[in-house]
């Protein structure tokens, strides 16, 4: 499969993700009741809400990316190279505008590709676009499309042979 794909259409990405405030404590009084209710069945035996808070980065509710590295794939005679760039900052919303002005750039047919992105990556970029209030760029609006139309790679899948 990869060998008919141009490297050159390939955006690999990866976000790095923190709980929205440092401290279970600190969530507003709706949030933590809100957490307790989502990590219920999720927690061990006697884990508290606050204990399991740690994880709050996992989950785009309560999480909030703070970089987006993106690299892309150029050729130049026989060399192929990866150009990174990294989008970073403590506000959210402009990580992500600086990520949604490269896509924008891009082509439509652009292939995404991230380890496991299909369930973490990519959702995740979405959901914090729509309570950021931005849009969701061509790329990763999946609305309609067909399996076969949607152009992201995924490593993980990759790995375990399962296309």
């Amino acid at each position: 499969m990869l060998e008919n794909i141009d490297l050159q259409q390939v955006l690999v990405l990866d976000i790095e993700t923190v709980p929205q405030y440092p401290s279970f404590e600190e969530l507003p009084a709706d949030f933590q009741e809100l957490w307790e209710q989502k990590t219920k069945f999720q927690r061990k035996d006697g884990e508290s809400p606050s204990d399991f808070y740690a994880r709050g980065g996992i989950l785009a509710e309560f999480g909030k990316i703070i970089c987006i590295s993106v690299g892309i794939f150029s050729k130049k005679t026989k060399n192929i190279s990866l150009r990174v760039k990294s989008f970073y900052g403590d506000e959210e919303k402009v990580v992500l505008q600086s990520f949604l002005a490269l896509l924008k750039t891009q082509a439509a047919s652009l292939i995404l590709c991230a380890h496991n992105g299909k369930e973490f990556d990519f959702p995740y970029l979405c959901r914090r676009m729509l309570i950021n209030e931005l849009p969701i760029p061509v790329q990763l609006n999946l609305h309609g499309k067909k399996p076969w139309e949607i152009m992201h790679l995924d490593t993980m899948d990759l790995w375990k042979y399962q296309i």
